[in-house]
């Protein structure tokens, strides 16, 4: 097995385990002894790159954080109008629910973390600023709060119904949210 200089994805690969572990088994399983192993590093690794289960934690956490907010990215860098970022941000919802159920887990348990302890409230609100920044190029400020809210929730709703809606509910919400209070003028 290489040693932590010869090997300098071995950092990579741990945050990689912890990930694909909460995915499968949540935060409460997580041991250095049980990372270690599926990482398939020495268990020494685990004290040498992070200083605990609380930065391995952390770490991972904000690593799957900024992959969420490529998505929203990828989502949102060609859009050049309004209509354009309604579009956008439904695809997004229907790309997101329709995705990988571990990023659903990921966050989820991410959230869990959140309501119980400051640190991880810290990393939410960036991962929610972000996202909010990302929506700011086409609605104000206040539209793009509630917009950042209904992504999470209609994202929610879908992946967890065994019908899930179809896109004219997710166009009609999105339309709802970014043109209310603006009156129709002929």
């Amino acid at each position: 097995m290489a040693t932590g200089h010869t090997d300098p994805r071995r950092r990579e690969r741990i945050l990689a385990a912890v990930l694909d572990h909460i995915a499968d088994e949540g935060v409460a399983g997580v041991s250095h002894r049980r990372i270690a192993a599926r990482a398939g590093v020495p268990l020494g690794s685990m004290t040498y790159h992070f200083t605990g289960i609380d930065e391995l934690l952390r770490e991972a956490f904000t690593l799957f954080a900024d992959h969420i907010v490529a998505v929203f990215e990828q989502h949102m860098a060609a859009v050049d109008s309004p209509d354009r970022a309604r579009e956008a941000v439904i695809d997004l919802i229907h790309a997101i629910s329709d995705g990988p159920r571990r990023d659903l887990v990921l966050t989820h348990e991410l959230y869990t973390l959140a309501a119980r302890r400051p640190e991880y409230r810290e990393l939410t609100q960036a991962w929610m600023r972000r996202s909010r920044h990302l929506l700011e190029r086409h609605f104000d400020p206040g539209t793009a709060r509630q917009l950042d809210a209904l992504i999470e929730g209609l994202t929610l709703h879908r992946a967890l119904d065994p019908a899930p809606h179809d896109r004219a509910l997710t166009s009609e919400a999105v339309r709802r949210v970014t043109t209310a209070g603006r009156t129709a003028h002929p």
